[in-house]
């Protein structure tokens, strides 16, 4: 990821030590979070190393990403999921809430996520591979 974003380091690398039976394993990384882009990629590891599963643009920080025309990051939350669930249902496309309560179109695995800025929230986004499981 580090590479995709011209060599920023991220600012804090979780991950955790897999059980080996007699102690900790091998340190397993699950998340690296990059300030200055304002993402954070999440990693997982069904088989063999880590790999990237997933990016969460954060909506305070984060690029601007566009859906059809719609602006996704960094708008009032209500605004957003109306016009994606608006768009997804004109096109009729399926849609999901995940997680976390935000809606997005079910075929194209990314979705609209809270990101409290002080007293307010503002959009974000998270966009994920297709079997990925997310839990937050």
């Amino acid at each position: 990821m580090s590479a995709a974003l011209g060599g920023e380091a991220p600012a804090v690398r979780r991950g955790w030590n897999l059980w080996a039976g007699h102690g900790a394993g091998t340190w397993d990384l699950r998340e690296e979070q990059f300030d200055g882009t304002g993402v954070t990629a999440h990693y997982w590891s069904p088989e063999g190393p880590p790999t990237l599963a997933a990016v969460t643009v954060d909506g305070r920080t984060g690029p601007q990403v566009e859906w059809d025309g719609i602006k996704l990051i960094g708008r009032p939350v209500s605004e957003v999921d109306t016009e994606v669930i608006r768009h997804i249902e004109e096109q009729g496309l399926e849609w999901a809430v995940h997680c976390d309560g935000g809606p997005g179109p079910d075929e194209l695995n990314m979705y609209i996520r809270a990101t409290r800025t002080g007293d307010h929230v503002v959009s974000g986004g998270r966009f994920f591979a297709p079997d990925w499981e997310d839990r937050g």
